[in-house]
């Protein structure tokens, strides 16, 4: 059965204001325009929509059973012809991201992005590099490591060499690598960053004994409060040290990784993550 829209949505605008003249005046028509128009959806239907009081409208059974239908189609449609800005359809993009990365990188940028693709619908999740990219519906993750994920297609963005970074008060009593040993250390879950780090300063490693942080941008936070000296991807508190809130007392640096860009190879490549991935490659190699 073909069914005029204009018809539909008179009935539907009518049957939430139950007044045929409130409605005329939503849709910019004449009280008797919706009238008629209302009249002639009962005719194709066989059944009345209303029954007609001498002071509104009520919905008869038939009515409400067809309202709600209607209306969710008509705010379905309305937000999809929302997403219609710029002569294209919006795509929703979603990427979870490991926080450091976030704050540190992606946040001070993200307006590039945007502007460049109004048509992405940008999601941001943050995470503490423990992702789960079917689980959370995730387009993109963004961690770090070594690139090898199972199951993920993975491509490197940038490099991350890590460094001791603290106050600047800590920082002056500093002036060798052996001038930590009997310092807080901060201790991320990658259990072998200091050692590391010590190794590639050529001194041995004192025993470690300062808190266990999940999350670099925590420990740089208590790093900056004075609870102790961070080793931290120097690239992503470039803020943190222009402010002075932290220095960095030493040049040596180890890598232990780098962030990469990750979908599952199963995930269909759409529009938006194209678009995505180009920016983040581009600005990442200035």
């Amino acid at each position: 059965m073909h069914l005029p829209l204009n018809a539909l949505r008179a009935f539907e605008v009518s049957a939430r204001h139950l007044s045929f003249t409130r409605a005329g005046l939503e849709l910019n028509v004449s009280q008797a325009a919706v009238s008629q128009q209302v009249k002639n959806l009962e005719d194709r239907l066989q059944v009345p929509l209303f029954r007609r009081l001498p002071r509104g409208l009520a919905l008869t059974d038939e009515g409400l059973a067809l309202l709600p239908v209607l209306a969710q189609s008509f705010e379905r449609i309305g937000q999809l012809l929302d997403q219609f800005g710029d002569g294209r359809a919006r795509e929703v993009l979603t990427v979870g991201v490991v926080g450091t990365f976030a704050v540190g990188w992606l946040i001070p940028r993200l307006r590039d992005f945007q502007q460049r693709h109004p048509f992405v619908d940008f999601r941001l999740f943050t995470n503490n590099n423990r992702v789960d990219i079917a689980g959370e519906g995730l387009d993109y993750a963004i961690r770090f490591g070594d690139g090898a994920w199972h199951g993920t297609d993975a491509q490197a963005l940038l490099a991350a060499p890590l460094s001791p970074m603290c106050t600047p008060a800590m920082g002056k009593a500093l002036n060798t690598p052996d001038d930590l040993a009997g310092q807080v250390l901060l201790r991320s879950y990658r259990a072998d960053d200091w050692v590391d780090w010590f190794a590639a300063a050529g001194t041995p490693s004192p025993l470690l004994r300062g808190a266990v942080f999940d999350s670099s941008l925590t420990m740089a936070e208590a790093a900056a409060q004075g609870a102790g000296i961070a080793l931290l991807p120097v690239r992503m508190f470039t803020r943190e040290l222009q402010q002075g809130r932290l220095v960095r007392p030493f040049e040596v640096e180890v890598s232990n990784g780098r962030y990469w860009l990750t979908r599952l190879k199963s995930r269909p490549v759409t529009v938006a993550m194209l678009a995505f991935k180009a920016w983040l490659l581009e600005n990442g190699a200035r």
